[in-house]
């Protein structure tokens, strides 16, 4: 009898199929492992920006999370766009709770998408602060998400990237991997913190306007790997993890690079080829 290995994504949707739960499962499907997914908010959005957004009622989110622990041997979890304090706080009751039912947790504290939009209200980023990022094994901020955490103003180099991840890992965080995504430069960096030391990840930058989900992906990528390589809660995510899915998300990103989806595809943000890894995990 074969068990894949089963990872859940609590998390928005994106009807555009580019971002959120629908970004998160195509991620599951092409990195090898069983997707489980527990709506967390619901979005009007596409390529073009973020037209409206609502919560699910905090008490049907956590129903949800509760369905598939009672029944699923849950390897990973990832976090996404939990719309508000309520849904966030109702979240990390069931987390706290059923913390060995959870596995691995990757948070990805979603709070403004791609467009700019926000995706995130201000009351909820304290729930994120004080109660999920203690409960993560590795949180996943872009650097607006990693100042917002911290309090403090964006960096603008790699020198401050890899401040703010130490800092964050300083004030609870487990491990951190904080993305270089909105500095410039030929080369992207992004910065693996764990303990006492960091990784620096760096590949050329890839131009492309299609960059719509890439927080999403890499999240649940790194959640995916993780499960799929055996890490565990004592483990921790390993950094080959984070390297294995960041490379994924790179091929997935040159795969789509060229991709003319919208109707208008000179505007707005495009998604990713999100199976571009299939081949290597042989589906």
């Amino acid at each position: 009898m074969t068990t894949p290995k089963i990872v859940l994504s609590i998390a928005g949707s994106d009807p555009s199929g580019g971002a959120g739960i629908q970004a998160d499962l195509k991620t599951f499907t092409a990195l090898g492992v069983y997707g489980a997914a527990a709506l967390a908010g619901l979005t009007v959005q596409n390529t073009q920006g973020v037209r409206a957004a609502r919560p699910v009622d905090p008490d049907f989110v956590a129903a949800q999370i509760h369905a598939v622990f009672d029944d699923l041997p849950v390897a990973a979890t990832k976090l996404g766009m939990l719309s508000n304090a309520e849904v966030a706080s109702a979240v990390a009751d069931v987390l706290e709770a059923r913390r060995d039912d959870a596995g691995l947790i990757v948070l990805d504290p979603v709070m403004i998408a791609t467009s700019g939009d926000a995706l995130l209200t201000d009351d909820a980023v304290e729930v994120v602060r004080t109660r999920l990022v203690p409960l993560a094994d590795v949180v996943t901020p872009n650097v607006p998400e990693a100042a917002v955490l911290l309090g403090e103003a964006p960096v603008s180099d790699d020198n401050g990237l890899i401040r703010q991840a130490r800092a964050l890992v300083a004030a609870g965080a487990r491990a951190v991997l904080a993305k270089g995504g909105h500095l410039t430069g030929a080369e992207m960096t992004d910065v693996y913190a764990h303990g006492d030391t960091f990784a620096l990840l760096t590949g050329p930058r890839i131009d492309t306007r299609n960059t719509h989900g890439t927080g999403c992906t890499l999240s649940s990528a790194i959640a995916a790997v993780a499960a799929r390589r055996g890490d565990t809660r004592a483990t921790g995510v390993r950094l080959e993890s984070v390297e294995e899915a960041r490379d994924y998300l790179m091929r997935a990103l040159n795969s789509g690079s060229t991709w003319r989806l919208s109707r208008t595809p000179d505007q707005g943000h495009g998604p990713v080829d999100h199976l571009v890894g299939r081949a290597e995990v042989g589906l």
